[in-house]
């Protein structure tokens, strides 16, 4: 079928696409010699991570245990939660997946954390790895001392079931950018904090086997990758979205849209799409290098924006666009931000030029615990 031929609103996914941007990075990454571990949260689909593993990942990262889980029932056997994991429940779970053999490693970044994994994970009886996040500038969680990482390592040396793996950081500080330079800059100043702890943990007695780096607008404009970085971690760089695209300058690579129809034209400029913040999220990008006019932008007419969103609707503005389609025409519209729009969706379709050739069950969607 033709994709125009898809009830709205509807998530398309360009196969071809898609597949050079899988392609693209992993020939980055193996270009400088390192693990591809795509970060999964941006597309939740089993499929889709299958597919990354059959072009060269070693494995995935997913951001909550639920998404561990189903990824795990899908036939992923490698997977790292990138995120602390606080909770007898959600260590309990993790344990489950590790006494059905799946290798699954997540992040900490305080002797607590440390201490309450393997309390849980000595009473199920199974080894577990674990990942302890640096911080690098984005103001989020990890580890910021040096002090405090060594006494995290102390904690570990405590422990008999949950393993010290190495460490791993997110400079998404770099999205902020003002421009390739300062994105280069930040790029490389992450690396470096990152390999600085790795080589104290080396000088502590406890090697990293792991350094595991992310961020898609650094990798997407192939900024270097220093050695001591065994693992890249990006997520986006899948689909793409506006904000990414303005980071490499061409919305080319965008391989996600939303397909949507005109229902109403309510004066000589207004244009209405039946899509809204239940479909598209109300996230914009204002500030650096991945900033994007408005939340959303029309793939056939690159220059026309969304406005705003209410709940069921998106505005337009744009006069040409106005005058070019009548009421129910279906365009589509490139996201902001792909990664909570996928969490909106049952399903996506996957296209291939104009033809609809699979349905993909977006099976990760809503798994928040």
């Amino acid at each position: 079928m033709h994709y125009k031929e898809l009830d709205t609103p509807a998530l398309l996914i360009d196969r071809e696409r898609m597949i050079k941007n899988i392609i693209d990075m992993q020939a980055y990454a193996d270009r400088h010699n390192t693990a591809l571990r795509p970060h999964t949260k941006t597309h939740k689909m089993p499929e889709i991570a299958l597919l990354q593993l059959q072009h060269g990942a070693c494995g995935i990262a997913v951001a909550k245990v639920g998404e561990a889980e189903v990824m795990a029932q899908n036939g992923l056997t490698d997977i790292f939660i990138a995120n602390e994991i606080v909770g007898a429940q959600k260590l309990e779970r993790i344990a489950q997946l590790a006494k059905k053999g799946i290798k699954i490693t997540f992040g900490v970044d305080d002797p607590c954390q440390v201490l309450e994994a393997e309390a849980v994970f000595s009473n199920y009886g199974v080894s577990v790895g674990a990942l302890v996040e640096i911080e690098v500038g984005e103001n989020r969680s990890g580890i910021i001392e040096q002090q405090d990482f060594l006494c995290l390592l102390d904690a570990f040396k405590t422990c008999s079931f949950l393993r010290f793996e190495g460490i791993f950081s997110h400079d998404g500080n770099s999205y902020r950018a003002e421009n390739i330079d300062e994105l280069k800059a930040i790029s490389k100043g992450a690396q470096q904090r990152t390999i600085s702890f790795a080589k104290a943990a080396e000088q502590y007695g406890m090697p990293c086997k792991t350094v595991s780096y992310g961020a898609t607008p650094t990798f997407m404009n192939e900024v270097e990758i220093l050695p001591g970085i065994t693992e890249l971690r990006p997520g986006t760089y899948v689909f793409m979205d506006t904000a990414q695209a303005n980071a490499i300058g061409t919305l080319q690579r965008c391989a996600a849209t939303v397909l949507a129809t005109v229902i109403s034209k309510p004066t000589a400029q207004r244009t209405i799409l039946d899509v809204g913040a239940k479909g598209l999220t109300m996230q914009r990008r204002t500030v650096g290098i991945c900033s994007a006019p408005g939340v959303g932008t029309i793939y056939e007419y690159p220059e026309a924006h969304l406005d705003s969103v209410f709940d069921e609707h998106a505005i337009l503005y744009h006069q040409q666009f106005h005058d070019s389609v009548k009421i129910g025409d279906k365009c589509r519209i490139i996201p902001v931000h792909i990664c909570p729009v996928c969490n909106l969706y049952d399903k996506a379709y996957l296209i291939s030029g104009d033809e609809v050739i699979k349905e993909l069950d977006i099976a990760c969607r809503g798994k928040l615990q």
